[in-house]
């Protein structure tokens, strides 16, 4: 259970650089780094076989993930997430069979934790002993937890409307939290002004090369708990857009490692209305998303007017035969309420906007009935009850008859 990293790639220019130094993005052209490994030593370990006997975490994969010393493999049981059928939505939206991976039970609740795990046991073995980053929440937590865990401190730079339950966190793991009178990319430019002065090493979204081999396994275990294939399409809500990246990356490991063959699913970027930078670019058949002005919506984890891994989710989009589509908000919170009334997940925002988006394509004909379906539920709604309302009867203990008081819905 070796990893065979062998080098960094940019995916942009083609320029490689030794894996064995901290970086962030490419110095020639700024863009995204890629870890490459060995694959035909890979495929001689990570035998279906072998998998069997492993435990179900990020590091089952350590052939091809980037942590070369097993004692930086630090894990908090992240991954190895159950893939549930969906069978009233399914029913509901007119799919023979309608999946979703379940990442609410990753620590901190979302499934930042694997992105998050990857890339801080990576920076940790390279050195590092402060990581930073900026965050709608999800990440700050998972990226604070795991810097905790490895004994490094951890910044985070948060907009001052981030969940409140987010904010508590990142303070008991022991981090530094600063608030901003911004958006996320607004963090991201403090971050790395600090980063300059400082010396922080920054975590930001695919700007440094290892937390989308954290989000890849999501297609590794995928592949694996469908009996190594791949479903039709898979709906994903996107903000920096990790997890599309890193599956897309993990799916062609996969082949070339005779995991899997050439079939890909249909990879469908799923945005906020008022937040759809990715949406407008596909739409107007650009590489490159332009920036979103005056971002909003009431899903944080999509309140991303700018993302440096642009080209490559819409790459993927393309190439896999996919689509982009934007929710809005009120669509949003009706599918976390379907969602939860439905199937019993209560689930946060972004994950509403991939339950309607689910609706929407079958209902415009973009997906059939008989396309198995992947939609992603990536994180808890226990951090978003702000946005929960209820009216709720209060009785006196002695109530006679509490049915009284019980409203039709």
């Amino acid at each position: 259970m070796k990893s065979q990293i062998t080098h960094l790639e940019c995916t942009y220019c083609g320029e490689t650089y030794d894996h064995r130094q901290l970086m962030t993005t490419c110095p020639a052209c700024g863009k995204v780094l890629y870890a490459r490994y060995d694959l035909q030593a890979a495929k001689a370990t990570m035998t279906k076989e072998a998998l069997k006997d492993r435990p179900w975490n990020l590091w089952r994969y350590s052939e091809i993930m980037p942590v070369e010393d097993p004692a930086h493999a630090v894990t908090l049981g992240e991954g190895g997430t159950p893939l549930h059928e969906a069978p009233k939505l399914g029913a509901d939206f007119g799919y023979d069979r309608l999946l979703i991976k379940d990442e609410a039970l990753n620590p901190t609740g979302s499934f930042k934790a694997r992105g998050l795990g990857a890339a801080v046991a990576r920076a940790s073995e390279l050195g590092a002993k402060t990581v930073a980053m900026p965050s709608a929440g999800n990440a700050a937590a998972a990226m604070t937890a795991y810097a905790a865990r490895m004994d490094i401190q951890g910044i985070v730079a948060m907009p001052v409307d981030a969940p409140e339950v987010m904010k508590a966190e990142c303070h008991m793991y022991g981090a530094h939290v600063l608030l901003v009178k911004g958006l996320i990319n607004d963090c991201g430019a403090l971050i790395r002004r600090g980063a300059d002065i400082h010396g922080w090493f920054d975590c930001s979204t695919l700007k440094e090369p290892y937390r989308q081999e954290g989000k890849k396994t999501m297609g590794l275990e995928i592949a694996e708990q469908l009996g190594w294939r791949m479903p039709d399409a898979m709906i994903y809500p996107t903000g920096g857009g990790t997890g599309i990246v890193g599956m897309w990356k993990a799916f062609d490991e996969l082949e070339q490692m005779g995991l899997i063959g050439s079939k890909r699913p249909k990879m469908i970027s799923v945005q906020a209305e008022n937040c759809a930078p990715i949406v407008r670019a596909f739409e107007k058949g650009e590489r490159h998303a332009e920036l979103w002005e005056g971002a909003s919506t009431v899903a944080p984890g999509m309140r991303v007017p700018v993302a440096i891994g642009d080209y490559l989710i819409l790459d993927a989009i393309r190439e896999s035969g996919g689509t982009a589509i934007a929710i809005s908000d009120d669509e949003i919170l009706q599918g976390v309420d379907m969602l939860a009334k439905r199937e019993g997940f209560f689930a946060s925002p972004e994950v509403g906007s991939v339950v309607i988006a689910a609706k929407k394509l079958r209902e415009s004909g973009f997906l059939k009935a008989d396309d198995e379906t992947v939609i992603f539920s990536c994180g808890s709604g226990l951090m978003h009850t702000d946005l929960v309302h209820g009216d709720f009867p209060v009785l006196e203990k002695d109530a006679p008859d509490p049915g009284e008081y019980i409203r039709s819905a």
